[in-house]
């Protein structure tokens, strides 16, 4: 028995993890990395292990840096079981077909760019390089074939002889889930928990993580292992007065938005602050991003992911992600035609972290502009242009011309949708106490700081490739 360490390894993006019993190979997430140059080098890396060799995925949700290399493990062999809940398997079709054609777009974009490149230089077309994308929308659908969204929150299934698992609320985006591995060889036990990425206490529209089960090893994500976020009623009153200042200056508010999660969070709150008549009923709000739209959508196929009050208001026929004033702009058209709106807007567009899709027009548009506001709900990875702006950078480059940063820049870190320093450690204690625990998914100033708050446990600290005996 043992489990080896292929991606999110003292950083935050690209998990992916490797459990071996009794002769089977369960794998655990197989995630994007993202950030700077996320669509290449280390995407196209080999994955550390013959994926045709692999018999299970195990999926803990749909956000792409747990789910963004399935397709190419497909593509490079696997033809085992992909087992996730209903509400994953949703979305990483969603996800993953969204991914596959900005990757598309992105290779043809640069294979026109070498063309033109290579003419200047006199070279002939069959003289140059292809740029070929990671995978293809094609690639995708072959993918879905190996999807089984079975899994239901707490049912313990059986894999194959000695292994079982279970899928237990991480109620950290819609159908996410830790995943605990119950497993056995040659008489002897052990009880594997990963907790894929928890969520946090008392948000609106999801439960709470579920109580973790007791057992030998934990993983365990440490994206914010060294600190706390601010309370999440601050920084609702927090967004609110950033959008009311930026009205009443004349610009517009740009939100550069998660499409799963985030964006309906924040559509929530919108929809909460026009009904309780803290923002005006008048307010226009554009979720321009065609994945949030659709994701917004499967949201509302879901109820059973629900808190108690979220599911209340859906049972007595209330919409909590609609308001007045919200249009859903899918067509690229009506994307464009935003350039001419000049205040009194709310803009929601992908991605977050600003790597690509629509909101890098928004800013080149807004963001030069003193009278509007970028308003940042969610993490930034290093080396994306959100970290750029949020660290306070003079200007920036967007596609290749220097935007001047002059709009007022709002961190608003209570809307995360991982668990803070506080309760990580608290999910971390109801395990028991592990004999090993494991920290992924962390830069290492919050893995060392969260290793400190566990005192004398037996903590490892994984680089990619790592093996470690259960």
């Amino acid at each position: 028995m043992e489990i080896s360490f292929h991606g999110a390894d003292r950083e935050v993006t690209g998990s992916c993890h490797l459990v071996e019993c009794n002769g089977k190979r369960i794998l655990v997430d197989c995630g994007m990395y993202q950030g700077g140059r996320e669509l290449d080098e280390e995407n196209r890396r080999p994955f550390g292990f013959d994926p045709a060799s692999i018999d299970y995925l195990l999926l803990t949700h749909a956000h792409l840096d747990h789910c963004g290399r399935i397709p190419l493990l497909v593509r490079q062999g696997f033809r085992g079981r992909i087992i996730t809940t209903a509400a994953s398997h949703e979305l990483a079709k969603l996800v993953l077909l969204d991914a596959a054609s900005l990757q598309e777009k992105e290779a043809e974009w640069r294979s026109k760019k070498l063309e033109r490149h290579g003419r200047h230089h006199h070279k002939k077309r069959h003289e140059l390089p292809a740029v070929e994308p990671l995978y293809t929308v094609l690639d995708v659908l072959d993918t879905m074939d190996y999807f089984d969204g079975t899994a239901r929150y707490n049912e313990r299934m059986r894999l194959a002889d000695g292994i079982h698992a279970t899928f237990l609320d991480a109620g950290h985006i819609l159908g996410s889930a830790s995943i605990l591995l119950e497993l056995e060889e040659n008489g002897r036990r052990h009880r594997l928990l990963l907790s894929g990425d928890l969520g946090y206490n008392h948000r609106v529209i999801l439960r709470n993580p579920a109580t973790p089960p007791q057992v030998d090893t934990v993983v365990i994500e440490t994206t914010y292992g060294d600190r706390r976020h601010k309370a999440l009623r601050p920084s609702i009153d927090e967004l609110y007065r950033a959008i009311l200042d930026t009205f009443r200056k004349g610009g517009n508010v740009i939100i550069p938005t998660f499409a799963l999660e985030r964006a309906q969070e924040i559509l929530y709150f919108l929809r909460e602050g026009v009904e309780r008549d803290i923002l005006p009923a008048s307010m226009q709000v554009f979720l321009d991003s065609p994945m949030a739209i659709s994701a917004t959508e499967i949201f509302r196929r879901h109820p059973e992911c629900f808190d108690k009050e979220t599911y209340e208001l859906f049972r007595n026929g209330e919409d909590p992600f609609w308001l007045p004033g919200l249009h859903f702009t899918r067509d690229t058209a009506d994307s464009m035609a935003l350039n001419q709106v000049h205040g009194g807007a709310v803009i929601m567009a992908g991605s977050g972290m600003c790597t690509g899709g629509r909101v890098r027009h928004h800013l080149k548009h807004n963001l030069w502009r003193e009278e509007c506001a970028v308003v940042f709900v969610g993490y930034a990875a290093r080396g994306t242009l959100a970290r750029r702006i949020v660290d306070g950078a003079k200007s920036v480059k967007i596609f290749g011309e220097e935007i001047p940063v002059e709009a007022a820049i709002h961190t608003i870190g209570g809307f995360s949708a991982h668990a803070d320093c506080e309760e990580l450690y608290d999910w971390y204690r109801k395990t028991g106490e592990p004999g090993l625990t494991v920290l992924v998914h962390g830069e290492e100033e919050a893995m060392n700081a969260f290793a400190k708050r566990l005192g004398n446990a037996r903590v490892a600290m994984p680089e990619t490739g790592d093996r470690i005996a259960l």
